[in-house]
């Protein structure tokens, strides 16, 4: 009688072992994206987005962010700052920037990727801007509808004045992609004030990386 208390007592801490291990294990096995926040949500256009972080512990990234070796040019690595004044962010603050500012209609967050890249993927809200978008041209039919919705206005003279200009958050595909950076330059060439605009240099391959939501446009995802 002993021996078989014995063993259901050994059994029944062997269960409850196993129950206090399997509650840790899908404890460690929830990706947040800090100790405190498990996911962001934010509105833009009508939409509401929810970024958290990939639970799958098996998933990589896209073939397209797993290369290591680009020729340069034209895929070369990028400065970690793009020109005085402009800021350049880490993932967090390019969550706030979301929450902040583009779900009160104060700033856009923009992927400045040619269509392409931007239609395998994007960061769920982004505007599609690609970067040449920003240079005024007879073939550009765009520039003037972009700048007045940045908070642009043609002067008499016929440069643009940003009085109350948007704030900007520009990504491209990653550290080694010269596209934010270009349109940031493109920007700045055209008056517009470098404290308002944001360069989230990790781009998609950060993002990628991190495991983060991903919209894929006109897929519904």
């Amino acid at each position: 009688m002993l021996a078989g208390h014995k063993l259901a007592t050994k059994l029944s801490t062997a269960v409850i072992a196993t129950l206090f291990c399997g509650a840790l294990q899908v404890t460690a096995q929830e990706v947040r994206i800090t100790a405190d926040i498990m996911d962001v949500e934010y509105t833009f256009n009508g939409n509401t987005y929810v970024i958290s972080r990939n639970q799958d512990p098996n998933h990589r990234i896209p073939d397209d962010y797993a290369k290591t070796s680009r020729s340069c040019p034209k895929f070369c690595v990028q400065p970690m700052k793009v020109h005085e004044g402009v800021n350049t962010v880490g993932e967090l603050e390019l969550l706030s920037f979301l929450q902040e500012y583009v779900s009160t209609g104060k700033g856009f967050l923009i992927d400045s990727r040619t269509s392409d890249w931007h239609d395998k993927g994007t960061i769920p809200g982004a505007v599609n801007l690609p970067f040449n978008v920003f240079v005024p041209s007879e073939e550009n039919v765009f520039f003037d509808s972009v700048m007045v919705m940045l908070g642009g206005k043609q002067s008499e003279f016929g440069e643009w004045e940003f009085t109350d200009p948007k704030e900007l958050m520009l990504f491209c595909n990653g550290p080694w992609c010269g596209q934010s950076p270009t349109a940031i330059r493109n920007l700045l060439a055209i008056n517009y004030p470098p404290e308002k605009l944001h360069y989230y240099r990790g781009g998609m391959q950060n993002w990628y990386g991190m495991g983060f939501s991903v919209e894929v446009p006109n897929s519904g995802s």
